[in-house]
């Protein structure tokens, strides 16, 4: 299951296309290096088409959980380096059309187990377990 960050967003007049995305290109890298991302993709709008207005740029961010999404958030601000090119990235947006969402793959399996396991990251399978552990008499049927 992933977490999808996802901006819509339009270039300033005075920065081209290119620059746009190379600045852009630089802050996901970073995010992507620090592993506060899993990966990132960028479109832009092909020909104009589309059925409403719309900024001309999207870029899809994927986060394998919302601890992640959280954590790219703070070295954001925290990293000196990563802030940088975030800055760097920022300037050349404008902010008028700028949009986010945020989307998850669906249908989601709530029960489904975790391929892999942390010490962050429980199923509710597992917080189930650990309730009936705690106190086993709530679970006994009437």
């Amino acid at each position: 299951m992933s977490n999808i960050y996802t901006i819509y967003a339009d270039h300033k007049e005075n920065i081209t296309a290119h620059d746009f995305v190379a600045k852009m290109k630089l802050f996901l890298d970073s995010l992507v290096q620090h592993k506060k991302m899993t990966t990132y993709r960028i479109t832009r709008m092909k020909l104009g088409f589309r059925s409403m207005d719309m900024p001309e740029f999207r870029i899809d961010m994927e986060f394998d959980n919302m601890q992640q999404l959280d954590d790219a958030m703070t070295v954001t601000i925290h990293d000196k380096d990563v802030d940088k090119v975030h800055v760097g990235f920022n300037q050349f947006v404008d902010v008028d059309t700028i949009q986010h969402f945020l989307y998850r793959d669906f249908p989601d399996d709530l029960n489904k187990p975790k391929l892999t396991k942390t010490q962050d990251q429980y199923t509710i399978k597992d917080m189930v377990d650990a309730t009936k552990n705690i106190d086993p008499e709530i679970w006994k049927k009437s």
